[in-house]
C-alpha cells in the first residue's frame, strides 16, 4: 500500500510560479513510476507529466511541455513539480499518482494509487 500527500497548491496571478509535492510512504518509493495529474471543474482528469522510478526519464503533456518541471527525490520519498508560466488554464485540482511497477505512463487507469489533490488556481 502506498499513501501519497500533495501539499503547496494555492492562488495566484498568470505568468506566476508554484512548486508543488508530493510525500509517499509505504513502498519502496524509486521502484514506481510516478506521475501528475490534473481536473479542471467540469472537465475530466487530464495528463501532466510522469517519471520513471530513477527519475532519469520524463515526459510531458504538450500543454505544459517547456514551463512545468517534474522531479523526484527519492532519498527523501518526494515527487515535486515545478511550474512556471502559469496560465488561467493551467487551474484545476492536482494529484499526484504511483504505479506500482516502473515505467513511463501517461494513463490514469495505469496508476495504483493516488493522492486527495490539491487546488491551484491561477488568475488572469
Amino acid at each position: 500500500q502506498v499513501q501519497l500527500v500533495e501539499s503547496g497548491g494555492g492562488l495566484l496571478q498568470a505568468g506566476g510560479s508554484l512548486t508543488l509535492s508530493c510525500a509517499a510512504s509505504g513502498r519502496t518509493f524509486s521502484m514506481s513510476a510516478m506521475g501528475w495529474f490534473r481536473q479542471a471543474p467540469g472537465k475530466e482528469r487530464e495528463f501532466v507529466s510522469t517519471i520513471t522510478g530513477s527519475g532519469a526519464s520524463t515526459s510531458y503533456a504538450a500543454s505544459v511541455k517547456g514551463r512545468f518541471t517534474t522531479s523526484r527525490d527519492n532519498t527523501k520519498n518526494t515527487l515535486l513539480l515545478r511550474m512556471n508560466s502559469l496560465k488561467p488554464e493551467d487551474t484545476a485540482v492536482y494529484y499526484c499518482a504511483a504505479r506500482a511497477t516502473d515505467g513511463l505512463s501517461w494513463t490514469a487507469n495505469e496508476y495504483d494509487y493516488w493522492g486527495q489533490g490539491t487546488q491551484v488556481t491561477v488568475s488572469s
